[in-house]
C-alpha cells in the first residue's frame, strides 16, 4: 500500500477587518452628522428667508443690489438692515445710487451706521445736494455727519440762505448795536446778515456766533471812523460795504451773502455829555484848588499873626531888661546922674 504524504503551507496572515456591524455604525454616524449639518443649514436658511425675504424682495424690486448674504451679514454685525436697505433704495430712486462719484455702497452705509451716523439724513442731504447741483459725495457727507454737524440743514442753508439778526435777541439781552461817531453822537443799529453754508469749511469752521460777533465789530468800527453821524444816516450802505470788504467770513462755516442795515436810531450825544462831565470835573478841580489856596492863605495869615505876637513878646522882654540894666549900672557905678 502506497503512502500519501500531505504537506501544509502556511499562508500569510490576512489583515484584521473590523466587524461588519461596527463599520456600519461608523457610516451611520457620519451620515447622521452630515444630515444634521444639512438640517442646520436649512434651518438657518429658512430663518434668513423668513426674516429677510421681504427686505430682499423690496431691494430686488427697487434694483438696490442688496443680496441675501449681505442681509444675513448685517444681522450678524448688529446692523439694522431695514435702515440700510431703505437708504440704498432712496439713493437708487433718486438717481444717486448708481453714480460712481457719489460713493454710496452697501458696505459704506453699514460702516457709517456702525460709526454712529444717521444714514437716512446723509442720504437725504446727498439727494438734496444733487438736485441743487452742489458737489457733495457720500464720504464728505458722512464726515460732516460724524463731526456733529447737521448735514441736511447745511445743504438746505446752501440752497436757501439763512438770515441772522445782529445782535441776536435770543442770545443777547441787547436788541441794537451801539456805536459813536467822531462828533460824539451815538447811533443804535440793528442789522441782518444773510449767509449760506460753505460745505468745504463746514468741518472745523466757526459757527453763527462768530459771524454775529465779527459783523457787530465791523459795524461799530465803521461808524466810529465816520466824521459825522449824519454821513451814516445819509448813506447807510457805506457800513455794509465797509464790513463786507473786511472778509469777515474767513475760516467760518458760512459765506456772507449780504449785510443789510434794518434800523438806525439816534441815541445820546455822548460827546456833549462827556464834555459836560469834563467841564464839571474841571470846575470841581478848580474849586478844590481855590479852596486849597484859601486854606493856605488863612494858614499863612495865622502864621504871620503868631510871628507878630512873638515879636511883641520879645520887645516886651527887651523893655523889661532895660530897668535891670540901669540898676546894674548904678550898682557898678557905671551910670552917673547929671
Amino acid at each position: 500500500m502506497a503512502m500519501v504524504s500531505v504537506s501544509f503551507r502556511s499562508s500569510p496572515a490576512a489583515p484584521l477587518q473590523p466587524p461588519l456591524p461596527m463599520a456600519l455604525e461608523s457610516q451611520d454616524m457620519m451620515l447622521l452628522v452630515a444630515l444634521g449639518f444639512v438640517v442646520l443649514i436649512g434651518i438657518v436658511f429658512l430663518f434668513a428667508i423668513t426674516k429677510y425675504f421681504t427686505l430682499w424682495l423690496q431691494a430686488y424690486m427697487s434694483n438696490a443690489r442688496v443680496g441675501m448674504p449681505s442681509l444675513i451679514g448685517m444681522g450678524l454685525r448688529q446692523v439694522h438692515a431695514r435702515t440700510i436697505v431703505a437708504g440704498k433704495i432712496m439713493a437708487m430712486q433718486a438717481g444717486v445710487g448708481t453714480d460712481p462719484q457719489s460713493g454710496i455702497t452697501t458696505r459704506g452705509l453699514e460702516s457709517h451706521y456702525l460709526a454712529g451716523g444717521d444714514v437716512p439724513r446723509v442720504i437725504n442731504a446727498i439727494v438734496a445736494a444733487q438736485r441743487a447741483d452742489i458737489d457733495l459725495d457720500f464720504d464728505r457727507a458722512a464726515a460732516i455727519d460724524l463731526a456733529g454737524r447737521d448735514v441736511l440743514d447745511a445743504v438746505r442753508t446752501s440752497v436757501y440762505p439763512k438770515v441772522i439778526d445782529c445782535p441776536d435777541p435770543e442770545k443777547s439781552s441787547k436788541t441794537t448795536l451801539s456805536a459813536v461817531a467822531k462828533n460824539g453822537v451815538e447811533l443804535r443799529i440793528r442789522a441782518r446778515v444773510t449767509v449760506r453754508t460753505n460745505l468745504s469749511q463746514l468741518i472745523g469752521g466757526a459757527t453763527e456766533e462768530t459771524i454775529t460777533a465779527r459783523v457787530g465789530e465791523g459795524i461799530i468800527t465803521s461808524i466810529g471812523s465816520a466824521a459825522n453821524h449824519l454821513e451814516v444816516l445819509e448813506n447807510p450802505d457805506r457800513i455794509s460795504k465797509a464790513v463786507l470788504a473786511r472778509g469777515l467770513d474767513a475760516h467760518t462755516a458760512f459765506e456772507i451773502v449780504s449785510i443789510d442795515i434794518a434800523d438806525i436810531d439816534i441815541g445820546q450825544n455822548i460827546g456833549a455829555r462827556l464834555q459836560a462831565d469834563q467841564a464839571e470835573a474841571d470846575t470841581r478841580k478848580a474849586q478844590a484848588l481855590a479852596e486849597q489856596r484859601r486854606a493856605n492863605a488863612i494858614a499863612l495869615e495865622q502864621e504871620m499873626k503868631a510871628n507878630v505876637a512873638q515879636n511883641r513878646a520879645e520887645v516886651l522882654l527887651a523893655q523889661a531888661d532895660v530897668p535891670k540894666a540901669m540898676a546894674q549900672a548904678f550898682r557898678e557905678g557905671n551910670l552917673e546922674v547929671a
